[in-house]
């Protein structure tokens, strides 16, 4: 396996990309891409100037990628997304992508990587309940019900900062999760 910084996009790597964020999506969250005209364009997007994009490939083949984007300044970058062909999942090449990612960020003055984790198909215990009444309770009582990617995160050393209740309709929130990629400075302890 070989990782990279794709700094732009031939030919091949567009199509190839946009097949497996759209496949990794499909049961989950089949309306963030509902084709792959709107996959393509999404990586597009990923591969715009200012923005970083890392790949990992078996031979010539692309078997995973992951970007992030700069949200304020440079100092808070959003990753979006991380997607792993799915015959080549659980073998570390997600954690391998997102260290390196997490590199190139540090390299031009990122501080912090955040992310949004929607569960719109109810694969935690935050699903499908009202949030707003006891919010820290539920998030400190969280349960991974059907393979969620926040445990992904949290072995990966991000934390949820935050839920946002009802994001992606009722019973449907977002899981806010981030990961300071700086030492903590001595007068911050």
């Amino acid at each position: 396996m070989t990782i990279k910084k794709v700094e732009s996009a031939d030919t091949e790597f567009i199509p190839q990309a946009a097949r497996i964020l759209f496949e990794t999506f499909a049961d989950i969250a089949p309306d963030s891409w509902p084709d792959m005209e709107s996959a393509e364009n999404d990586v597009r997007e990923c591969l715009e100037p200012g923005r970083v994009v890392i790949a990992a490939f078996d031979g010539d083949k692309l078997i995973g990628w992951t970007g992030a984007r700069p949200q304020y300044g440079v100092t808070g970058w959003e990753l979006h997304p991380i997607v792993v062909d799915q015959t080549y999942r659980k073998k570390g090449i997600g954690a391998s992508l997102l260290r390196r990612l997490e590199s190139e960020v540090k390299l031009i003055g990122g501080i912090t990587m955040f992310l949004g984790a929607d569960d719109e198909t109810g694969r935690t215990s935050l699903s499908g309940k009202n949030l707003y009444d006891n919010l820290w309770k539920e998030i400190a009582g969280i349960k991974n019900l059907a393979d969620h990617p926040y445990e992904f995160y949290m072995k990966n050393g991000y934390i949820i900062a935050g839920v946002i209740p009802d994001a992606n309709g009722i019973g449907k929130p977002d899981i806010l999760m981030a990961k300071r990629l700086l030492p903590l400075q001595s007068s911050l302890d």
